[in-house]
């Protein structure tokens, strides 16, 4: 007998037929013997349909209502869910985020979970339920409801599985297992039998929507077993993320597990600022203290004694980033100019290949370079290379550098 956590997203519980074919797939498990818990997502479409009802009402909604609103979403997921399975005479009970008390900080709209009280949700499993659980989000400290983000609901799914320590937590989407980059894109995509831990943080920091990042990152903190699977099909073994990499240098082992590729990200210039100590954390510490993540770097020292700074954003928080730059920031550091531009996509190759490889970069560059494609941006990981380049080339880039890489050979 195993403890399992299945997380099921949007897709999987769109509509009632296939919230009750999440019910059937939970009852199979529950008749192998196991304890079930079940993390599910709103309806598809549903927390879009919220924030846009907010919006209608306040085209900036206040963070801590907003959250009130869009955690109903997921609240009549579990309750269907709940009654799917008892409809299959399964004994189950729901619990939303706040119920089970899972503890999170008080960043409305992103908030990170900081623990969860998992003596409920034991004593139910021990007591013969498929326990329910409302993906997405907690509450503060306060008792404030929170949520934790887009794809919050895989963190959930994760979190719990670190908590009631699982032998494994399967994540059940649209598509079975992650691919060497995104079928729509490149339709020779591969489906990976395994990756590395590290390949799949990277992957997802990167922009692959398999799995949010947040919820990948738990994994590796907690050792949690994961596996991507679909919800569409009965059989498979979909792609199991692992914390050990091949033994030894096999000369057929991949270099490059896979292609990334993000286009809600937004690049935001300095120009002009003083080339002195500190002046990186005038210019990003006001952003950070307004919550809003920053990704790549560059830092540039011109001749006059300036130095142009330039950062990437998520595109949804461009404006209120310059906002804050032109307020705050330029008029104390004296900056010539700051400008945005929100036309840019981020492209990474990821493997763990490449630290025993070399000439990655130079692949990667001379691919771009000989279909006119210019780079913006250059960021490097141990395992991971990547770049901006302006959006309209994006998927060029990726279907160039997926067939550069062989990455559609098994």
């Amino acid at each position: 007998m195993a403890l399992i956590v299945q997380k099921y997203g949007g897709t999987s519980v769109a509509n009632p037929e296939r919230i009750r074919n999440v019910a059937k797939r939970v009852a199979r498990y529950k008749a192998m013997g196991h304890q079930v818990v079940v993390v599910v997502s709103a309806m598809s479409g549903e927390t879009n349909r919220l924030i846009a009802l907010a919006k209608e009402i306040m085209p900036e909604p206040d963070p801590r209502e907003l959250d009130v609103m869009v955690s109903t979403g997921e609240q009549v997921t579990i309750g269907m869910t709940a009654l799917a399975l008892m409809e299959l005479g399964i004994k189950a009970k729901s619990y939303t985020g706040t119920q089970v008390k899972i503890l999170t900080d008080d960043a409305f709209t992103k908030a990170r979970i900081l623990s969860i009280d998992e003596a409920n949700i034991k004593r139910d499993l021990n007591d013969g339920y498929v326990v329910v659980v409302a993906g997405f989000q907690g509450a503060d400290a306060n008792g404030n409801i929170t949520t934790l983000g887009r794809g919050g609901s895989d963190t959930t799914g994760v979190a719990l599985a670190a908590a009631l320590k699982a032998d494994e937590c399967q994540i059940y989407t649209d598509v079975d297992g992650v691919y060497t980059t995104d079928p729509r894109i490149v339709p020779e995509a591969r489906r990976l039998d395994k990756i590395t831990f590290e390949e799949m943080l990277e992957l997802a920091s990167q922009g692959s929507k398999v799995l949010q990042i947040r919820s990948v990152e738990f994994a590796g903190k907690y050792k949690v077993k994961l596996r991507v699977l679909s919800s569409f099909e009965d059989e498979g073994d979909g792609t199991l993320i692992t914390f050990e990499e091949n033994e030894g240098n096999n000369m057929e082992d991949p270099i490059i597990s896979g292609i990334a590729f993000n286009r809600d990200e937004a690049k935001i210039t300095v120009l002009g600022v003083p080339d002195k100590p500190g002046i990186a954390y005038q210019i990003l510490g006001p952003v950070a203290e307004a919550n809003i993540d920053v990704d790549m770097i560059i830092q540039n020292t011109g001749a006059d004694g300036t130095t142009d700074f330039t950062f990437t954003v998520h595109k949804n928080e461009m404006n209120k980033a310059l906002s804050i730059l032109r307020d705050k920031v330029q008029p104390h550091i004296h900056a010539r100019e700051i400008n945005g531009d929100d036309k840019i996509a981020k492209v990474s190759v990821v493997g763990v290949g490449m630290r025993s490889h070399v000439g990655v970069a130079s692949k990667m560059f001379r691919t771009l370079a000989e279909e006119g494609i210019n780079i913006q941006m250059i960021s490097t990981s141990e395992i991971k290379i990547a770049v901006v380049i302006e959006e309209k080339y994006m998927e060029l880039a990726v279907r160039v550098l997926h067939k550069a890489f062989e990455l559609e050979e098994a």
